[in-house]
């Protein structure tokens, strides 16, 4: 049999694991300075780039797409060309790929600090970045998939099944939730509106989740795990039934995050049903990762590697055990805006995916330096602190979770809130936030004391560029018999191909009727389009980042319709491009905030929080009353409006200069009858303060109301 002789490209590799390490760490440190905030407000300098607004997208982009992303390219161009007994397609499109992605994650660390951001969660960079992960994206994919067809192994491995749902699905739900209304070089308006972009954006959201942060890390634990524990995978049979359950049933659990929300109750249920059958396939790739270990277990007490994995795919279990648990409706409603999603995210992020991370860093770098690991002894020291990091980070938001949803809801004997003063609620949880932060301190000093073993590691020895390697070409003949399968394995465009369709059914079934469907959007005549100061005002809030600790959902709850007034209706949302119904409750909701306090209130509160409530942790924001807008801006986006299908009156640009300095000018004049100060009507805060008293008003306003004024 002739032997055909050709080389592995490490290089390629070497370069993502060193990206891995360093935006790890710049990850991972936003993410303390961000944690630190949260009960020492002044950490952001009084500088408006480093508001937690402003950074916490930052971080979340960090860690997930620089740290994991560069990661799980690490780690997928090691494996593949060695499972597929092939050099990567194209070396140039490898080359593409890396710095193009680094340009990509720059990109995002000037952008969201600068404000510029649409407010999707984990889809905040605006429409020139989307384009250019787009063909980047594109990039990789050619490159995985021509590596995959000039293979010289026949079968694929179950890692490469993996490998190819990830490109397929990720291209999907990054072009479906990136439709977006360019309005400037830097600010788009999102093609989706209310209920329909809440629906689109949390399809993506969670499956984001299942797709980056899961699917690929799956693939890697299939190659890895074994590799380290020099066993072969427990299951193939496992493997089979795994991938394809996963694919298909993950795609239309992405509901479960607006449960008790405006979303039709029948996408609720939907999203519910299929986040409880998640469990199965879940759990299945759990044990088939553990159970690969069978007689491997003593190597476990000595092998960091090992500690690291084992871990690792544990607390992939805890989170795909507690995923569905929260997505029952009963749990959902206690747990959800509060701390315990905080905690649940983690789990996954600093267990599963850090861990799996660093213990594929520990085996690659010796592999590809020739060497051994320079200290196993601060391997394991790296693995105890960072264990301690994550017990330290996640159980303290665990309690500060079934703090929050007692408080909450919690009435006194005489039927009304004991803690009516919303901020009562967020002083008790502060000693948590500190336990919080010292967590994420002992886990990015585990970082640090890797990224010191490593270089030490390659230090000492030689790095092999390009690895010499041999296997026989794939003979193109027809194979009779054998598992159903492993026929479709060889078939490497259809298996793709029916991929995409086992992930593209439960999206479509979720979203179709959502669109077509009047009866699922029921509209409210009182609901009218935002005058264009509010339109103006809502694009700061949404710049600052408050959609991260401030609500606009009121759920039909007794304890939150007693705080915030009445629930929130489908019909309110029509209007709103992006939706703002936020995840996360750190102040309270706001959804019926408009004509609750005098426009000092808001005034002084943006100027300093603790004026108006003591006690806040919420930061100042001084550069709203230096920093002005242009009138001649708005117009534009009025436009943009128009064309999304706001019933903005034809012309009316003509006259949106006008209206913007007729309403700000009142404002003004209201903050100096009330509280004697002059106040530019072109200034930031003017325009905040008129988006932020309009929140709730139509829903307020009764129909009688609204026929007497005509």
């Amino acid at each position: 049999m002739h032997l055909e002789k050709f080389r592995y490209d490490n290089k390629i590799v070497k370069y993502f694991a060193i990206a891995t390490v360093i935006w790890g760490i710049v990850g991972m440190l936003v993410g303390l300075i961000i944690a630190l905030q949260l009960f020492i407000p002044a950490l952001n300098l009084d500088t408006a780039f480093l508001t937690f607004g402003r950074i916490r997208p930052l971080h979340t982009n960090a860690v997930i797409f620089a740290f994991v992303g560069n990661g799980i390219f690490a780690g997928v161009y090691y494996s593949l060309q060695r499972l597929l007994k092939a050099r990567m397609f194209n070396d140039a499109l490898s080359w593409i790929h890396f710095w193009g992605w680094q340009l990509i994650i720059v990109a995002a660390a000037i952008t969201l600090p600068l404000g510029i951001t649409t407010s999707k969660e984990y889809a905040e960079l605006e429409w020139p970045i989307d384009i250019a992960i787009t063909l980047i994206w594109v990039v990789f994919g050619i490159n995985m998939l021509g590596t995959i067809i000039k293979r010289r192994e026949r079968h694929m491995y179950v890692a490469v099944w993996f490998y190819i749902a990830t490109f397929v699905t990720v291209a999907v739900l990054h072009v479906v939730n990136s439709f977006e209304l360019p309005v400037t070089f830097w600010k788009s308006y999102s093609m989706y509106a209310g209920v329909q972009d809440a629906l689109v954006q949390w399809w993506y959201g969670h499956n984001a989740v299942a797709f980056f942060l899961t699917t690929p890390y799956l693939g890697l634990m299939y190659y890895f795990l074994p590799k380290a524990a020099n066993r072969p995978v427990y299951s193939y049979k496992l493997s089979i039934i795994h991938y394809w359950a996963l694919i298909f049933i993950y795609i239309w659990a992405g509901p479960h995050h607006l449960l008790y929300t405006s979303l039709p109750d029948w996408a609720q249920t939907l999203g519910t049903v299929f986040s409880v059958m998640l469990i199965a396939p879940s759990w299945g790739g759990m044990l088939n990762g553990l159970l690969t270990l069978r007689g491997a277990w003593d190597r476990v007490r000595e092998d960091a590697v090992l500690k690291f994995m084992v871990v690792a795919v544990t607390c992939y279990g805890m989170a795909t055990f507690e995923g569905p648990m929260l997505s029952l409706k009963n749990v959902n409603g206690f747990v959800h805006f509060t701390d315990w999603i905080i905690a649940h995210v983690h789990v996954g992020a600093l267990g599963w995916n850090g861990f799996l991370t660093f213990g594929m860093l520990y085996y690659l770098v010796p592999k590809m330096w020739n060497t051994k690991l320079y200290s196993a002894k601060l391997a394991n020291v790296h693995f105890w602190v960072g264990t301690l990091g994550i017990v330290f980070y996640a159980i303290p938001m665990y309690v500060s979770g079934v703090t929050q949803g007692l408080m909450w809801r919690q009435f006194t004997i005489e039927g009304v809130l004991q803690y009516g003063n919303f901020l009562d609620t967020v002083t008790q949880i502060i000693p948590f936030y500190v336990l919080r932060a010292f967590g994420g301190f002992l886990y990015l000093g585990g970082a640090f004391i890797m990224a010191y073993n490593l270089y030490q590691t390659a230090a000492q020895g030689v790095f092999q560029e390009e690895e010499e390697a041999e296997a026989p070409a794939l003979e193109k003949k027809k194979i009779i018999g054998g598992h159903w399968h492993s026929k479709l394995e060889r078939k490497s465009i259809v298996f793709s191909a029916l991929s995409l369709v086992a992930i593209a059914i439960g999206g479509a079934v979720e979203m179709v009727p959502t669109f077509l469907v009047d009866s699922n959007i029921p509209t409210i005549e009182n609901v009218k389009p935002y005058t264009p100061l509010e339109l103006h005002g809502r694009d700061l809030y949404i710049r600052e980042g408050c959609v991260g600790c401030h609500s606009q959902m009121v759920r039909p709850f007794r304890f939150e319709t007693a705080r915030f007034e009445e629930y929130s209706k489908a019909g309110e949302f029509v209007y709103d491009h992006p939706f703002l119904w936020g995840s996360k409750r750190t102040g309270p909701d706001l959804a019926r905030l408009g004509g609750r306090y005098q426009d000092s209130w808001h005034y002084n509160h943006m100027m300093d929080p603790t004026s108006t409530s003591d006690g806040s942790i919420m930061p100042p924001y001084p550069w709203l009353f230096e920093q002005t807008y242009d009138a001649n801006d708005i117009p534009a986006k009025v436009t943009a409006m128009r064309t999304l299908g706001v019933p903005y009156e034809e012309g009316y640009e003509d006259q949106v200069v006008m209206d913007v300095q007729q309403q700000a000018k009142q404002i003004a004049a209201n903050l100096k009858a009330e509280i004697n100060v002059d106040v530019q009507p072109e200034a930031e805060i003017v325009a905040l303060i008129s988006y932020l008293q309009r929140l709730g008003t139509d829903i307020k306003v009764k129909p009688e109301q609204v026929a007497a004024a005509k």
